[in-house]
């Protein structure tokens, strides 16, 4: 596939997980409870990527493989879990845009980091003027979305 492609495909994303934190926002106020709220959406998503990996054809891992992963990767699942919680609560009190524009530029500080380290295995991209630039533009466009 193409670069534009997968652009598309991640610009795709960014508005799934908009409609996501809305349709958790409903959620959570049928059932009055943010966190029975997050566990529902996690269930439902967990049911629906099983159903994917058994339709798939997808190859279960071997022990070996399974041994081989990083005790903290593991823990990835938990940062998602805090990410729907979190935007079930706040999501209502700062409006969908706001929401959104913090989280991206919070997602770009970091990735700025993990790209300049190539940590957690991303590849080595060093922190340029021009990424800083980016990334001071993308501020900029928060604070005017937020205020």
């Amino acid at each position: 596939m193409s670069q534009g492609l997968f652009c598309l495909l991640a610009l795709g994303v960014g508005v799934g997980l908009v409609f996501q934190v809305g349709m958790n926002i409903t959620l959570r106020g049928a059932l009055a409870s943010p966190m029975v709220a997050a566990l529902i959406s996690f269930l439902v998503g967990s049911l629906a990527l099983l159903l994917f990996v058994l339709g798939s054809g997808a190859q279960w891992p071997s022990r070996a493989q399974l041994g081989a992963v990083p005790a903290w990767a593991w823990f990835g699942g938990v940062l998602g879990s805090l990410y729907v919680a979190s935007s079930i609560v706040l999501g209502p009190r700062l409006g969908a845009a706001a929401l959104l524009a913090l989280i991206v530029l919070g997602q770009l500080l970091a990735s700025l980091v993990l790209d300049h380290y190539g940590l957690l295995g991303f590849a080595q991209h060093p922190i340029s003027l021009s990424r800083v630039l980016g990334a001071v533009l993308l501020f900029g466009g928060v604070l005017l979305i937020v205020r």
